[in-house]
């Protein structure tokens, strides 16, 4: 090679370029190969990742199989969601017949307490699936014209997610989580502008069901000048969450008032006051502050149970990304081995309750009982770390706890 040889693409000389790679007749730089592997990826994106298939659709079995990998128990909100996003699939490798039967889609809704999995179900779900998926979070919307985000930004993630194909964006699936911040403010329908709750539900209403909708590509204000992207919601699967706090009280209210009489006694004697949530109704969701026709958009409706103390105690060390077994590959990345003793993890397990902050109170306990040995043993020659219910007491002793209380 000679010293006056230059890339064939952007015309860089040997001694500005890291690396000359020699063709026939031709030589590319190291940086035009990073720029062109870019641009193969981006294409291959867009022409192959969300095509559907019968051989790639799962059984709504296997699909729990794969939920119950990463997430511990709440198997009824598991087969819903199965059954969901199997039916959605179905739907759309529906060839078109002359039966004139046309099968609509059912959008869910999942309520459970705070801490006790629902956005876990839906990032996990989202490892599996072959159309674009994307979680967006109901408390940033408001009506448009307000300070907020605007409905059509849902779409705008969605659109994003599928790299911008149209074509494959509605066919999606997206998470809607915190959908009970949008909850109408008063029990009666408002005659001033309930911006952020009952407006949001209003403007919701068109995606739900099915519509044509123009949404901004990146997001933001919508303005006369913009070039706005047509987007069929049609056959787009919405999966609604929300803790909907309070709404305990509303369900033990209606099933009080729900019999009078000699078996009134009785009935109430074998519901389940622990886990008011599975007896939950369109009704409670109404008192709660839904309107009536975003309910009737959200068909099935499923709950999460809370979660007892087995359950959090399996999902410090069972699930394939448990939490124990993130800090233990952590830990390892420095040549250090983690060994926590049983009772430690009982400890934490009760923690977490004592807080009642559900599944993601382990990890803010883990981390106050190992911050100072994450701190300390990179940089030290111990190559074993051993904790013991002492160890994590005294840790916990020294952490500011109201914190985590507030938290």
């Amino acid at each position: 090679m000679k010293n006056n040889d230059k890339c064939s693409f952007c015309g860089r000389q040997r001694k500005e370029a890291n690396l000359l790679i020699a063709g026939v007749d031709a030589y590319i730089c190291d940086l035009c190969t990073e720029q062109a592997n870019l641009i193969v990826r981006e294409e291959l994106k867009k022409k192959g990742n969300f095509k559907l298939s019968k051989s790639k659709l799962l059984k709504p079995i296997e699909i729990k199989k794969f939920l119950d990998q990463y997430v511990i128990g709440q198997d009824d909100a598991k087969k819903y969601l199965s059954v969901s996003v199997y039916n959605h699939y179905k739907r759309l490798l529906q060839p078109t017949t002359d039966d004139d039967v046309e099968i609509e889609k059912s959008n869910i809704l999942l309520v459970g307490e705070t801490g006790t999995g629902k956005t876990l179900l839906a990032r996990t779900i989202a490892r599996m699936l072959h159309v674009p998926f994307t979680i967006v979070d109901a408390t940033v919307l408001t009506e448009a014209g307000y300070v907020g985000e605007d409905v059509e930004s849902i779409l705008t993630r969605l659109l994003q997610a599928a790299d911008y194909n149209v074509e494959a964006a509605e066919k999606g699936i997206v998470f809607i989580d915190e959908i009970d911040k949008i909850a109408r403010k008063g029990d009666n329908p408002s005659i001033t502008r309930d911006v952020s709750g009952e407006g949001v539900q209003q403007a919701m209403l068109k995606l739900l069901e099915g519509s044509k909708v123009n949404v901004p590509p990146q997001g933001g204000r919508k303005h006369p000048d913009q070039k706005m992207i047509e987007v069929d919601t049609r056959n787009i699967l919405f999966i609604c969450g929300g803790a909907f706090e309070g709404i305990q009280k509303k369900i033990a209210k209606r099933l009080n008032t729900q019999v009078v009489g000699y078996g009134a006694s009785k009935q109430r004697e074998q519901v389940d006051k622990d886990n008011l949530l599975q007896y939950i109704s369109p009704q409670d969701l109404r008192t709660y502050g839904l309107i009536p026709e975003i309910i009737g958009r959200l068909p099935v409706i499923t709950y999460l149970n809370p979660l007892e103390k087995s359950v959090l105690r399996s999902i410090l060390t069972e699930p394939k990304n448990a939490i124990i077994k993130q800090y233990k590959k952590l830990f390892d990345y420095d040549g250090v081995k983690l060994e926590i003793e049983d009772k430690v993890l009982d400890y934490i397990v009760d923690k977490a309750i004592e807080f009642k902050l559900g599944a993601r109170g382990l990890r803010s306990i883990c981390e106050i009982i190992m911050i100072d040995a994450m701190f300390e043993l990179p940089s030290g020659d111990e190559k074993d770390m051993f904790i013991n219910l002492d160890y994590a007491k005294k840790k916990m002793e020294k952490a500011n706890i109201k914190r985590l209380k507030a938290a």
